[in-house]
């Protein structure tokens, strides 16, 4: 359940790099201090994040393509699906770590003033009701549209 929390409010994080913005610095009341360490963390994670992101689009690939032939091959169809799966759960599992680390540079009262400043403009969902996914988008093939 944990790592549900702390992967949906990973994907509500604004874009970037949060810390810096102005309005985000007044309203967490970061130092310059917790804003280096943040820094710090986002450029050990770039690398692999830009990797992992990589891995997951180019199984998003394979498996297009697999899905595009005459004759659909069950086995391998299961084989990529399986691949981009695991490559999904790479990237899930290092984002998160990414999360945790900036997690433990905030004091509680910043992390949940951030939490709290996040849900405020999340929309408004009725009970029992989930939330619509974003549609994942699957790479053009060229010269498609």
């Amino acid at each position: 359940m944990l790592t549900l929390a702390g992967a949906a409010l990973a994907a509500d994080l604004p874009p970037g790099k949060w810390w810096r913005r102005p309005e985000i610095v007044q309203t967490l009341a970061l130092n310059e201090e917790q804003q280096t360490r943040l820094d710090a963390i986002f450029r050990n994670s770039a690398a692999d994040l830009i990797d992992l992101r990589g891995a997951v689009e180019k199984q998003n690939i394979v498996l297009r393509g697999e899905l595009d032939q005459a004759q659909l091959n069950r086995a391998e169809i299961q084989r990529a699906a399986a691949k981009l799966s695991e490559a999904r759960g790479r990237l899930f599992e290092r984002e998160l770590m990414m999360l945790v680390d900036m997690r433990a540079v905030l004091t509680e009262q910043q992390w949940n003033r951030m939490r709290s400043e996040l849900e405020s403009r999340r929309p408004m969902q009725q009970p029992g009701m989930m939330q619509p996914r974003q549609q994942q988008q699957f790479p053009r093939r060229p010269g498609r549209q």
